[in-house]
């Protein structure tokens, strides 16, 4: 079994679907034989590189509150981090993602790919590292594994594995997914948002149960709106996702 996760790095839903996600697969019993691919999702495309935007200053401006308001709505999120074990920071910085995929690309290359997705998870959301400078987006990549040659090299040329963010990013699309995080079982089942351990489970046996084989992919849960972690996203109870134009 296959499963595909597309999933940004500044979406606070993501952080907290990986964690209950691998709860959900840590109890199927044929969790062996699943194979787990991070696939890249941009909520805010349209992000400065190397944004200096506090989130709660983000939070308040795009939502119309005040900062204990916004303060409110991040300790919401924190409260769910938690429960999953997670470490969770409010003075974080928005900015663009898109390095940050393309570093991904290069990491599953390698074989480290699920290591370095943990380790800028953990530096944006327990650490509130700054993951626009690119010398700390390459002393991470490095510490999961990467070869420092190569880290750089992705890092000086802009179109380094860019064009494959932006094929799974239309992938994404093709698929109808509007937020993330979205994940996809076999390509026949979608579950969308960052659902209960038990849904992933239930989720998983059902699929395996069928046998697997060609089939359209649908999605469940919801993305309601609420808390954001990204000045191009709606964040709400499970998941972020991106609003219409």
């Amino acid at each position: 079994m296959r499963v595909e996760i597309w999933s940004d790095i500044a979406c606070p839903w993501c952080y907290i679907g990986k964690a209950r996600f691998e709860a959900g697969l840590a109890g199927f019993a044929h969790r062996a034989d699943v194979e787990v691919v991070h696939r890249s999702f941009e909520l805010d495309p349209k992000a400065p590189a190397g944004g200096d935007l506090p989130v709660l200053d983000m939070l308040a401006a795009k939502y119309g509150v005040s900062r204990a308001q916004a303060e409110e709505m991040e300790a919401r999120v924190a409260g769910a981090a938690a429960a999953e074990g997670l470490d969770y920071r409010s003075d974080r910085i928005h900015g663009s993602t898109f390095d940050l995929h393309r570093l991904l690309h290069l990491a599953r290359a390698h074989g480290v790919e699920d290591s370095l997705l943990d380790a800028f998870y953990r530096a944006n959301f327990a650490e509130a590292r700054a993951l626009g400078d690119p010398a700390v987006r390459g002393e991470i990549a490095v510490g999961a594994g990467l070869p420092a040659d190569e880290v750089a090299r992705v890092l000086a040329d802009p179109e380094a594995y860019a064009p494959q963010v932006r094929a799974e990013e239309r992938e994404a699309a093709e698929l109808g997914a509007t937020g993330v995080p979205f994940f996809v079982i076999d390509r026949r089942y979608g579950i969308s948002g960052g659902q209960p351990a038990e849904v992933f489970r239930q989720a998983l046996e059902r699929a395996y149960a069928d046998g697997g084989g060609p089939g359209p992919v649908g999605a469940d849960g919801g993305t309601d709106a609420g808390a954001g972690a990204g000045a191009g996203a709606v964040c709400g109870e499970d998941g972020c996702a991106v609003p219409g134009e």
